[in-house]
């Protein structure tokens, strides 16, 4: 697992990331730990690791004004479990789905990957793009022969005789 990235939270709520030596927001932490960074963040004062209010504020941010992961009713059953006996229970299975779920994306993400790298994934796109196109032009032509009536054989009338009179 990738080192913890430091980040110094300073009496005036600035946030500085040691290693790059910049202050960054809110905003830039969630990106870094979109990107796979695993940050530490402690207040310059205190040496207190302040870390899990910097990552409920950036959550609260992005249900607040982002797309929600959290509904109500999902928000409410984990503040049920707050001082229940198997509160414990409650984290490890958060945090076990939730590593599920990211090992899945990275295999899905992997195979589609590996898919879109193989030489032959633009000839096969090439072929399934002409066959739709030959179904589609046999499906207009065989509307168009269809589309002409064509009398079946037993109901054409037989040509008059030559010299009968018809009476």
């Amino acid at each position: 697992m990738a080192e913890e990235r430091l980040i110094r939270k300073y009496a005036n709520r600035r946030l500085y990331d040691a290693r790059d030596s910049r202050h960054v927001t809110a905003d830039d932490l969630r990106k870094l730990i979109a990107g796979g960074e695993r940050i530490k963040v402690v207040d310059d004062k205190t040496g207190h690791d302040v870390t899990r209010s910097i990552l409920l504020q950036i959550i609260a941010s992005q249900e607040q004004f982002g797309t929600p992961v959290l509904s109500t009713q999902l928000l409410e059953a984990i503040i049920r479990f707050y001082g229940n006996p198997i509160q414990s229970m409650l984290t490890s299975y958060l945090e076990q789905s939730i590593g599920g779920l990211l090992q899945q994306q990275k295999v899905m993400q992997a195979e589609m990957a590996k898919a879109l790298e193989t030489p032959m994934a633009p000839i096969a796109e090439l072929a399934r793009q002409n066959m739709e196109m030959w179904s589609k032009m046999q499906a207009s032509m065989l509307s168009a022969f269809g589309s002409q009536p064509h009398p079946p054989a037993s109901d054409k009338e037989p040509a008059p005789e030559r010299g009968k009179r018809r009476g």
